[in-house]
């Protein structure tokens, strides 16, 4: 059965947030990325009749991280962060010395691992490429991707830890692994689909095998 997953758009970057359920009307959610203040977010999340049963981040850049803290003591619930990036959170400084409250995640995360919220299994995978320690999260057919690919687009590689082929293997190794019909929920923009983006973006043309334009 799909996950019921509802996207909030948070703060100034325009970043998706994530509530993922087992089906609509269940008790708990897992949070996926929230990235800025989550006053508005508790307030639907109360809306919904459903509370927050743990945090998942994809990676520490201030616009996926900066409501982690006060979500995750507001609601007394724990964090998943990956491990080659939990420095930030931790410290409270992301790339390019922008600040966020601070959270020592109380758990850490990387490739291979499952991870269990609100009665949903996920498994993460490595997805280094738009950051060092890029993690996204999937369970059965859906994949919560952070910034590593968006529909239409990938996700920047100018900032430190960013490399432009390191983040064409995590795309490739996703196609790889996964189904075509694969949903991709992205950190910004639209849900899409592995197969789509492998069919039509223009920042994947060599994974198709074709001449860069």
């Amino acid at each position: 059965m799909p996950l019921a997953v509802d996207p909030f758009v948070l703060g100034p970057f325009r970043s998706n947030c994530y509530v993922v359920r087992t089906e609509r009307g269940a008790p708990e959610a897992a949070v996926v990325d929230p990235g800025d203040d989550p006053t508005a977010l508790r307030l639907e999340l109360a809306r919904m009749g459903t509370r927050t049963a743990g945090i998942l981040v994809t990676h520490s850049d201030v616009d996926h991280i900066a409501g982690v803290a006060a979500l995750a003591e507001g609601a007394g619930v724990d964090v998943w962060a990956p491990v080659g990036e939990a420095d930030e959170l931790r410290e409270g400084e992301t790339r390019g010395g922008l600040r966020v409250p601070p959270h020592d995640p109380e758990h850490l995360v990387s490739g291979g691992d499952e991870v269990t919220v609100a009665g949903i299994t996920f498994e993460v995978v490595d997805i280094p490429g738009h950051s060092k320690g890029h993690v996204a999260y999937h369970h059965d057919g859906e994949l919560f991707s952070g910034d590593l690919l968006f529909a239409g687009s990938v996700g920047r590689v100018d900032l430190s830890g960013g490399d432009w082929d390191t983040l064409l293997d995590s795309v490739r190794g996703l196609l790889d692994r996964f189904p075509p019909e694969t949903i991709v929920y992205p950190g910004h923009g639209p849900a899409t689909t592995l197969g789509r983006e492998l069919q039509t973006n223009p920042f994947l043309r060599e994974l198709r095998g074709e001449q860069p334009a």
